[in-house]
């Protein structure tokens, strides 16, 4: 009982962790680096998190088919800013997936697999494009790339896990609707 009472606190622990990702001390340079950027920023952390409430809420295939498309589709977004791709206001895409995904969350939308796939896979490509574009000089991008997946898969796990062990549909919307309150906030800040 402890647990199911402890996890909802779970992402703001996580939120509040790695403030000092961004300081420029010890970053290492590839994998370190690629798994401490996306803990670097709170839209990042939050996203993360409802991607596995998202695939907890649906259940099934779904547990593990929808991190993976946004696994899969940010290392191409990934890709597209290593390349210097042009992606218009990535941050807007960002923070949009914070405000959707929260929002689909908060009302309880039991959308098909696939639509689920889509919807991340493409908010997936902006997050990936911020992480490629922001890659430190001299570091590996194989190992960079890497790293941020790494980081993001733990936080989609996290969020799954919170969503499969809380159960309750009620904390799943309670937690959606704070998550897109936040995305609104961070996309005005």
């Amino acid at each position: 009982m402890t647990l199911k009472r402890s996890l909802p606190a779970l992402p703001l622990m996580l939120a509040g962790m790695p403030a000092a990702a961004h300081t420029g001390l010890n970053e290492a340079p590839g994998f370190g680096a690629g798994f401490l950027h996306p803990l670097g920023g709170l839209d990042h952390v939050l996203a993360m998190l409802a991607v596995g409430l998202f695939a907890a809420l649906l259940g099934g295939r779904a547990l593990w088919a929808v991190p993976a498309s946004f696994i899969s589709m940010m290392l191409v977004g990934g890709a597209m800013g290593l390349m210097g791709t042009q992606i218009p206001p990535a941050e807007v895409g960002v923070a949009a997936s914070v405000v959707v995904l929260g929002a689909m969350l908060a009302v309880g939308n039991r959308c098909l697999i696939s639509v689920a796939m889509i919807l991340t896979g493409m908010f997936a490509v902006f997050h990936g494009y911020v992480h490629g574009v922001e890659m430190p000089t001299g570091a590996a991008a194989a190992l960079y790339c890497l790293g941020f997946a790494s980081a993001s898969a733990l936080l989609h796990g996290a969020g799954l896990a919170t969503g499969l062990v809380l159960g309750h549909r009620q904390m799943i919307r309670v937690a959606g609707a704070l998550m897109s309150v936040a995305g609104f906030i961070l996309a005005l800040s």
